[in-house]
């Protein structure tokens, strides 16, 4: 557990990077509107990973069939809320929703390949033994 902990956290700050050259770069080039796009979507990101982070800490410490369907059950949660938001928000005027969109896919890949490598890195095992057999 201590492991996912360490994992979520550098992946965290390595992705803090990026997010605030979005967000300045967003506001340089969209004005207040691209600032606000950019924010809205760094803290999208935040909530949608703040949330699996919880749900998975919680789950892993049941079992992993529980681990399981709670993995897939908040990934189809978060899209379903993300497709709510796109169809909901699609025409608004209130921020720039291409840099919006665009902060949240470079926030998600970064923070997506910086956890896959973290965990490379420390060589956690996704399966432990339960030293029984």
């Amino acid at each position: 557990m201590a492991s996912y902990a360490v994992i979520l956290r550098r992946s965290a700050m390595v992705t803090a990077v990026p997010a605030l050259v979005m967000v300045v770069l967003s506001g340089a080039l969209g004005g207040g509107k691209g600032l606000v796009g950019a924010l809205l979507g760094v803290g999208l990101v935040i909530l949608f990973f703040g949330i699996s982070a919880a749900a998975m800490s919680w789950a892993s410490r049941k079992s992993p069939q529980v681990t399981m369907v709670t993995a897939v059950s908040t990934y189809l949660v978060k899209i379903l809320a993300l497709f709510f938001l796109v169809v909901r928000y699609s025409g608004t005027t209130a921020f720039n929703g291409k840099l919006f969109g665009f902060t949240v896919v470079v926030c998600v890949v970064v923070y997506t390949t910086a956890q896959a490598l973290v965990s490379a890195r420390l060589k956690v095992p996704y399966v432990e033994p339960d030293g029984k057999r």
